[in-house]
């Protein structure tokens, strides 16, 4: 029989070599099912253009909101959740919530260019638009203070485990993010910035 240590460290070899095979096997299974966010619009940590910018508050932009798709959600996906936010507005710290948009079917993969228009005709079927820090609902664009170092804005959707949130008529965005939190199966999220 081998003495305790030497039968240890065998013991141990054997075990890392087996959890390196389990890990490494996840690990293509992670990469083969890796939930996903783009737009065809907006170049992931590049510049957001005019037509993207809110139109008001001293900006001259279009106010469109950018074209998204996304793939691969968690199997267990019930609906998907919007949320697009500045960190970097001077708000005090909360930030600025430029879309936020939950219950969007399980069915749906993609939200066309214009899809953030206030009036909801752009949704997919059941998806509701939450009030922005705008004031409204839908999409409203970015406008940050002139001179200030280009503003980060974090488009996230989120893969829930509900087919609806149970919100109030006109929920805070805090709320909102809040309740897409504790129903999150796992996000996808890029960053675009812009500066005037």
């Amino acid at each position: 029989m081998l003495p305790i240590s030497k039968r240890a460290c065998r013991i141990r070899r054997a075990a890392c070599a087996l959890l390196a095979v389990v890990i490494s096997g996840l690990g293509t299974e992670a990469l083969a099912s890796e939930f996903s966010l783009s737009s065809s619009d907006l170049e992931a940590n590049g510049s957001i253009g005019m037509k993207h910018v809110f139109n008001g508050f001293g900006c001259e932009g279009e106010n469109i909101s950018p074209a998204l798709s996304w793939s691969q959600p968690p199997p267990q996906t019930q609906s998907f959740a919007l949320l697009v936010h500045d960190p970097d507005a001077p708000t005090g710290g909360s930030g600025w919530w430029h879309w936020l948009m939950v219950d969007i079917p399980v069915s749906s993969s993609r939200l066309t260019t214009g899809a953030g228009r206030s009036n909801g005709s752009g949704l997919p079927p059941g998806a509701r638009q939450i009030r922005s820090d705008y004031g409204t609902p839908g999409w409203g664009g970015p406008c940050p203070p002139v001179g200030n170092a280009p503003h980060r804005y974090t488009f996230t959707l989120h893969a829930l485990k509900v087919k609806t949130l149970e919100l109030p008529p006109d929920p805070s965005a805090a709320l909102v993010g809040f309740m897409v939190n504790s129903q999150s199966l796992g996000k996808a999220s890029f960053t675009s910035f812009y500066g005037r």
